[in-house]
């Protein structure tokens, strides 16, 4: 079986080589070159030191080595849709589309072909029922990263491999340790997708420039500041806004009138809601599992986070609306909804909440 192995010089990834290497299997080791180094906002890029210690991963294991230039396809598929996204002044999610047209996408169009399997250091899992395969949630409960991956479509999920999807962070770390691994020791990469740090207000600045636009208490309308633009903000925001008197919450965002409203308190209730609508919903595996017209209890996140929310997903026409047992806060329009089973251990698909 040929397995293309991806590897970003992070310590998940790197493990994944000795877990192949010991399942019997020869990856062939692959760094995707992404890293924007000439555009402004993109800081300390780290793609010199990545492929130095993917290149010492790849000798210490004996497997080839190649390094793939997909600048141009994250540009016009990744950077393109962020930027986009917060024109519109909704609330993007470049670590999934990274996966879906990147990772799994352009990859696999362009060099994928040559490959039975790809390998990824993500947590998360692939089970079979009846040969067929679903997304799962890793061991990890805490670092399980199938909400990045509830985006992927069932070809992709049919191809890839999760090696480490059934150990927990600190085994990660410890195994290696023991291998003398010279990514054992680094820290989580804190970037968007593999790019490393990133200056997200910066670069959004620079592409997408300032309008300033008026802060206002959704309770009373008062004017109480002003904002420099409505894609440097997001809905549950209590940080970077400016005002005294705090702590202050993004609420809600007026496209139309260029207005943030804030509430203020530690939890305003005004930024729960129970219901959320999702759009251009996909399901990973191609024939849904229940019939959604009549609402079906799930689970479901509608950020990165440990924790599950639970309600009912619905479907009504062409769109999707979940109904969640308790209020939630943080409901950010451009985001994703992504929707597991009851369980919590499958990964059924996604909406983008509008």
């Amino acid at each position: 079986m040929e397995i293309a192995a991806l590897v970003s010089g992070g310590v998940d990834s790197s493990v994944c080589i000795p877990i192949l290497k010991e399942q019997g299997f020869d990856p062939v080791i692959v760094y995707i070159k992404i890293a924007m180094e000439n555009e402004p906002g993109f800081t300390d890029c780290p793609s010199e030191e990545d492929i130095e210690i993917t290149t010492y991963i790849a000798k210490k294991y004996g497997c080839k080595f190649e390094i793939i230039d997909l600048q141009k396809e994250y540009w016009d598929q990744v950077i393109d849709y962020t930027i986009s996204t917060v024109q519109k002044g909704l609330t993007p999610n470049p670590d999934v589309m990274c996966n879906r047209m990147i990772k799994f996408g352009s990859f696999e169009e362009k060099f994928g072909k040559d490959f039975d399997k790809i390998s990824t250091g993500h947590y998360a899992r692939v089970v079979e029922e009846n040969g067929i395969p679903y997304l799962a949630t890793a061991l990890d409960k805490r670092k399980d990263q199938t909400y990045f991956l509830g985006r992927i479509t069932y070809p992709q999920l049919s191809k890839v491999m999760f090696p480490i999807g059934n150990m927990v962070k600190k085994d990660v770390r410890k195994m290696a340790e023991n291998l003398d691994l010279p990514s054992a020791h680094r820290p989580d990469s804190q970037g968007i997708c593999f790019l490393g740090k990133i200056n997200y207000n910066e670069f959004i600045r620079k592409y997408v420039g300032e309008n300033p636009g008026n802060i206002i208490e959704l309770e009373t309308s008062k004017i109480l500041g002003e904002h420099r633009g409505l894609w440097f903000h997001t809905i549950g925001q209590r940080k970077g806004l400016g005002l005294s008197q705090g702590p202050w919450f993004v609420v809600e965002k007026d496209m139309q009138e260029n207005i943030i409203f804030v509430s203020n308190g530690y939890d305003p209730i005004s930024q729960y809601k129970d219901e959320i609508n999702l759009a251009d919903f996909q399901f990973i595996n191609e024939s849904p599992d229940r019939d959604y017209t009549q609402k079906q209890r799930v689970s479901f996140k509608i950020r990165h986070q440990p924790e599950f929310n639970e309600g009912f997903l619905i479907r009504e026409a062409d769109q999707y609306r979940i109904i969640s047992d308790q209020k939630v806060s943080g409901i950010a329009p451009g985001q994703f909804g992504v929707i597991y089973n009851e369980q919590q251990s499958i990964c059924l698909g996604s909406g983008v909440i509008y």
